[in-house]
């Protein structure tokens, strides 16, 4: 009997709007699944090993022994990965689902060519990539994405304890998503006191809200790269600095980040182009404040130019965490896109071919 084998793919993304204030309960956020992904191929094998070539790392042996999964080096690159891992292997024995040995291969379109970050979510990507292809290894049934994000979700605060989640809806559901996060103190609650990661995922996620969007019909998605990796820490940081030190100015930050995403989400709505892009410029300049009182640089030089020159043809942002890594762009007529791509290109940013993934992580060949 031939080994059963799988190809899944799952999406990168890009925070639209939002950015900062998502990680608060009930404030929402845009985020869009980006036409790059994640690759992995997985197989029945008694060789139980991975291959992630990019990195360097070929014919990796794994265990999963009393619990646990080890592998036969270690390497902080694999921290997502071996947690995904542990996860959805608590969750099929709690299902009476015998684990089986497979062979694994990841390769990923996220990054440049000389290795450097976009800053599409590789993390949150290789997390849901990794749990779509165990799951359907052993569940011989269509993806439940629901599913496949709560396990996700639940991955990632094992392995990191923290943040909004939008990037892994983005990479499990695709698409534009108008997005609120779960009470991620109710989840680190759970993971310290309930041991059955089934009955966590069979819970009341409250607060969370994961809303398919379209772009208005007369706008074009635009995407720029500034050739520089933001360091994301640093930042976070100094704006929790600001939440815990000056409560009204971040508490006006988050109101205003609502206000914003909100008009971005009517014009979504309602086809309506302006409202959409006024609601882009409401939260850049949200953005810029947060910037000023926090000390931090979310909008680089690069950044700043960037969004400037998109005004005359749109109107444009930083995206996600901002101090590098991309900034977007929604512009109406595929001529504005030529010309606002050429005078990108004059100040040095690279124009990213990125259109938006629909489906999400998904099968992509079966034997």
């Amino acid at each position: 009997m031939q080994a059963r084998s799988y190809q899944i793919a799952t999406p990168g993304k890009l925070l639209i709007a939002g950015e900062y204030a998502v990680t608060e309960l009930n404030q929402p956020g845009i985020v869009v699944a980006v036409n790059r992904y994640i690759n992995v191929s997985i197989a029945e094998s008694n060789a139980q090993v991975l291959d992630l070539p990019q990195l360097g790392l070929n014919q990796v042996k794994w265990y999963y022994v009393n619990g646990k999964v080890t592998f036969s080096i270690s390497d902080n690159r694999l921290r997502f990965m071996q947690q995904a891992m542990q996860t959805v292997y608590a969750y099929l024995t709690e299902q009476q689902i015998t684990i089986q040995p497979f062979q694994l291969s990841v390769t990923s379109e996220l990054d440049d060519s000389s290795g450097i970050k976009y800053g599409l979510g590789s993390s949150a990507a290789i997390t849901v990539a990794t749990i779509s292809a165990i799951l359907r290894l052993h569940k011989d049934e269509t993806l439940d994405k629901d599913i496949i994000y709560k396990l996700a979700a639940i991955s990632h605060f094992q392995t990191q304890g923290n943040g909004s989640c939008a990037d892994i809806a983005a990479s499990t559901y695709g698409g534009w998503l108008h997005y609120t996060s779960f009470d991620g103190s109710w989840l680190l609650k759970q993971l310290k006191t309930q041991c059955n990661i089934s009955k966590i995922v069979d819970g009341n996620w409250a607060s969370l809200h994961i809303e398919k969007l379209n772009l208005p019909s007369s706008l074009v998605f635009c995407v720029g790269w500034t050739g520089k990796a933001a360091a994301t820490a640093p930042m976070v940081t100094r704006i929790q600095q600001l939440k815990e030190n000056n409560q009204q100015v971040y508490q006006n930050f988050l109101t205003d980040s609502q206000k914003a995403v909100e008009t971005i989400v009517n014009g979504c709505k309602t086809d309506n182009a302006k409202l959409m892009l006024d609601g882009i410029k409401q939260n850049r300049n949200v953005l810029r404040r947060l910037s000023n009182q926090a000390g931090v640089e979310i909008e680089t030089t690069l950044l700043n130019q960037l969004a400037n020159l998109a005004e005359d043809y749109g109107s444009g942002k930083s995206s996600g965490a901002g101090g590098g890594d991309c900034g977007i762009a929604f512009v109406e007529g595929e001529e504005n896109v030529v010309k606002l791509n050429q005078v990108w290109e004059q100040i040095g940013i690279k124009t990213l071919d990125l259109m938006p993934s629909i489906n999400g992580t998904r099968i992509i060949k079966h034997e």
